[in-house]
């Protein structure tokens, strides 16, 4: 274990946490010998490992269990986007924005630019692996005339982002899931379930509550839960391509219009940007490529483990999300009647559309019910995570309970209730616009775009020269990669703000605009309010004293790798 930090270090305002005392370090300890975990989760002196001394050193003591190995970081990064679920609750933007080439090569090319993001976040997060995420990053790699603004708004946007979206899977998971139920009709394109407003709100309360019940109460084995949604995704995924080609009961399209189709008429948008409009539905499915990054804490070797899990998911995805969606454009019925679909959830149709039969239709659609609920379970996992590493540093009023980690369920048990209940009371806004999940998606895409770019950005001002010393330096294709990141920030902000079709009427207007700028205004507003005075930031270290556990990190993560 790593000596302490000398005294005359400076402190935020959750010096507390780093201050817990031995007590919480003995706890951890003792609760990895309780579950008998073998060696390689811990170090070589049988109590915590690599990690937790470069945790230490940056000045936070470890609360939580390190039990999630490469492949499970990768598993849960793939879980949280959950495609092809992510994918399937979305697609009515591209098919309103251009058809069958918004949704092919939209998302071909979003993975691309998505990709460089999680570079750039892997280089970074190899430097400062830390629960607090771009957040935490943000403030070290700033310079001290203006880190406490940046990583304050960047805080607020990452924790905000990740509500929202959350929000926006339980959401659209209720959506989907009433889609689901109407491929049975009492007549024809009339489905059995009349989805009325209380009915909707209703099956997503219980839907947010399931989500939380097992995220808090089962957190032991939500690694097992992610690996087993590794093989239910693809045994599904397997399952649709098979049957929606094989069937095709109206038909298939030839390559011509699978890859070269594109309609923007349906948006009213002009054709540049009805495509670049339609490109939000790649955009959600990726947007939880730095959400992974909350769970440093729980990884046995963050540093290097975590940076490949973001980027090995992101290949995988794309993949996963050609195979998915190809087969569908294969057998679309017309473009007109999917974009004018007053549920715009046009999977179900589609899947039934190929299949003829509501019977066969609702058997492949439940593996994507199913992943909708691993991908809940997951973004609630993180979102608590993210919150309780914020409010740690004291950037969340009420922070002293916001805080504190059930010992007993080895979760930020306070963080994950005030979500749930934030994300419920959010919900109602259904009862007001039934664009309700335009808003929620839009955001949350939104403000974790705003949040990876700003220590990317931050990054790129200082010359990238504190990612030299990682242990994921991607060298001259970093600075590459990094550039592609802002650009893309740059445009995906105002765009995501647009309606997806024009002209608008009020109960369609895409509300994400409001509620970002509300964000924006308020958390600035805030913090010259309240943050100023009580804010200080992450705790500050010894450069030299982080830097000699970052390279012990180094040395034990190498021979890990080399060992297993």
């Amino acid at each position: 274990m790593a000596d302490p930090l000398p005294s005359n270090h400076a402190y935020g305002a959750q010096s507390d946490a780093f201050a817990a005392g031995s007590h919480l370090h003995r706890r951890s300890v003792g609760k990895e010998r309780n579950l008998s975990l073998s060696a390689k989760h811990l170090g070589e002196n049988g109590g915590h490992n690599s990690a937790d001394d470069l945790l230490e050193a940056m000045g936070y003591q470890a609360q939580l269990l390190r039990s999630r190995s490469t492949l499970h970081v990768a598993f849960m990064s793939f879980v949280l986007a959950a495609i092809p679920y992510g994918l399937a609750t979305t697609l009515y933007y591209p098919l309103a924005g251009g058809g069958p080439v918004n949704i092919i090569w939209g998302w071909f090319a979003v993975s691309l630019i998505v990709l460089c993001v999680a570079a750039s976040l892997g280089e970074i997060t190899s430097v400062y692996p830390t629960s607090g995420g771009v957040y935490y990053q943000t403030f070290m790699l700033a310079a001290p005339s203006y880190r406490l603004i940046v990583s304050w708004i960047c805080g607020w946007a990452f924790v905000v982002g990740n509500i929202t979206i959350t929000l926006a899977v339980n959401f659209g998971t209720t959506l989907f899931f009433a889609a689901c139920i109407n491929v049975f009709e009492s007549e024809p394109g009339v489905g059995i379930f009349a989805a009325e407003t209380w009915q909707v709100y209703l099956i997503f309360f219980a839907i947010t509550l399931l989500c939380n019940a097992v995220s808090a109460l089962g957190n032991r084995w939500l690694p097992w839960l992610d690996t087993f949604a590794i093989y239910w995704t693809f045994a599904g995924l397997i399952c649709i391509v098979v049957c929606v080609l094989a069937i095709a009961k109206n038909g298939r399209h030839d390559a011509a219009y699978v890859f070269g189709e594109f309609d923007p008429s349906y948006s009213g948008w002009p054709a540049g940007w009805s495509f670049c409009v339609g490109l939000l539905h790649a955009a959600y499915a990726t947007s939880s490529t730095g959400m992974i990054i909350s769970m440093c804490e729980e990884v046995q070797q963050p540093a290097t483990q975590v940076p490949k899990a973001m980027v090995v998911t992101i290949v995988l995805n794309t993949i996963a999300g050609l195979v998915f969606l190809i087969p569908l454009v294969f057998v679309l019925p017309n473009q007109a009647d999917l974009a004018a679909l007053v549920s715009a959830q046009p999977t179900p149709v589609i899947i039934k559309s190929a299949i003829g039969s509501a019977g066969g239709s609702i058997a492949l659609l439940v593996p994507l019910l199913v992943l909708a609920l691993f991908c809940g379970i997951g973004c609630t996992t993180a979102s608590s995570r993210c919150t309780w590493a914020f409010a740690r540093d004291g950037a969340i009023p009420g922070s002293k309970w916001w805080k504190q980690v059930n010992e007993k369920l080895d979760v930020p048990l306070n963080a994950m209730m005030m979500i749930m209940v934030v994300e419920l009371a959010l919900g109602l806004i259904y009862f007001g616009s039934s664009a309700a999940f335009n808003a929620f998606s839009g955001v949350g895409v939104i403000c974790l775009t705003m949040s990876y770019a700003c220590p990317i950005l931050v990054n790129l001002i200082t010359g990238r020269k504190q990612v030299a010393e990682g242990n994921f330096y991607l060298g001259k294709l970093g600075w590459f990669c990094n550039v592609v990141s802002i650009c893309w920030s740059a445009l995906a902000l105002p765009l995501f703000c647009m309606p997806t079709a024009i002209p608008v009427v009020p109960e369609y207007m895409n509300y994400a605009s409001v509620v970002f700028f509300a964000f924006f205004v308020v958390a600035t507003a805030w913090y010259f309010v309240w943050g100023k005075k009580n804010y200080q930031g992450p705790p500050m270290h010894d450069e030299d004293t982080v830097l000699a556990a970052r390279r012990a990190s180094s040395v034990v993560s190498h021979q890990e790798t080399m060992r297993y």
